[in-house]
């Protein structure tokens, strides 16, 4: 028994037009979001593809090179070369794991830290931003949507992976 919901029928091939995909307003919201943040995060030398990974670290929701790459959808090489250019800065340091040498932990530097430390500030303000003139209801229930179609989109994904 598929637990993938019924697709719904809004889009059609005859008359589709990406101003009304849904996915291209979210990546257009998103691409928003982003140069805001970049804006606000240039003077310290940041941009998106940077503060990213140092807030994952910060956060400790990825230590290793292969779980920053997942935490970003970015593939491994990139973000091996992203850590080199975050370590010429200072911001961070690779330090081998003691109980598997094979296992290079990404540790942030004092100053790394400090910069990762004003990232949920800097996000919070500029979410804000873009959220002015929604209820507090709405922003939930909007929240609310986007987890639906998460859940969707991960079980399909869970169906194609059982499919083949």
């Amino acid at each position: 028994m598929s637990r993938v919901p019924k697709p719904a029928e809004f889009y059609r091939a005859d008359g589709y037009t990406a101003d009304e995909s849904v996915g291209h307003l979210m990546r257009r919201v998103l691409g928003l979001i982003a140069n805001a943040v970049d804006r606000r995060l240039a003077p310290q030398g940041l941009t998106h593809v940077q503060w990213a990974p140092l807030y994952k670290i910060r956060a400790f929701q990825a230590t290793t090179v292969a779980e920053l790459a997942r935490q970003t959808q970015t593939d491994t090489g990139a973000m091996t070369r992203l850590l080199d250019r975050l370590e010429s800065k200072g911001l961070c340091r690779r330090v081998r794991s003691t109980q598997d040498r094979r296992v290079v932990q990404i540790e942030l530097t004092p100053e790394g830290e400090r910069l990762a430390d004003e990232v949920p500030g800097v996000l919070s303000e500029v979410l804000n931003a873009h959220l002015a003139g929604f209820s507090e209801p709405e922003w939930q229930t909007l929240k609310d949507y986007l987890r639906r179609m998460i859940a969707n989109g991960e079980a399909l994904r869970g169906e194609e992976r059982s499919d083949s």
